[in-house]
């Protein structure tokens, strides 16, 4: 059962065409790129893939949700990095689904102090939220 929104903070808006070999430009045009097929599924690398987008937003997004829980715990993530890996992979059914590994570095930050920050940005994140129970995610 979908968990409904309370309150829009904001909407992103993009058009593609062509698919995983097309283009894709988000609708202030800041993002205005093509979309390719990586050389492991026989595509020239030549662009972008929809899993490198994927790894981008939910790194970006599960950093700030650390920036959030971080203060409120009042660890300071600042110095953080994050390296988010998607997998594209089969399913059962002949289907395809993602996996997603997320390596947090938190230097400065005890080792105890960081599995802490690193739970509660999970619980936080709307990647994490949004994925929670459908894909696979390895912290």
């Amino acid at each position: 059962m979908a968990i409904p929104l309370l309150k829009k903070l904001y909407t992103a808006e993009a058009s593609v065409q062509g698919g995983r070999d097309g283009h894709g430009r988000s609708s202030d045009g800041v993002l205005d790129l093509d979309i390719r097929p990586p050389a492991e599924l026989g595509g020239t690398s030549v662009g972008t893939n929809p899993e490198q987008l994927f790894a981008l937003g939910y790194g970006a997004c599960f950093q700030s949700a650390m920036g959030v829980v971080g203060r409120r715990m009042g660890v300071d993530t600042s110095a953080s990095t994050i390296t988010a890996r998607v997998t594209l992979g089969t399913i059962e059914g002949g289907a395809f689904s993602l996996a997603v590994e997320l390596e947090v570095a938190l230097p400065g930050v005890d080792h105890d102090q960081a599995e802490k920050v690193v739970k509660a940005a999970h619980e936080v994140c709307p990647y994490s939220n949004a994925t929670r129970g459908n894909i696979e995610v390895a912290l």
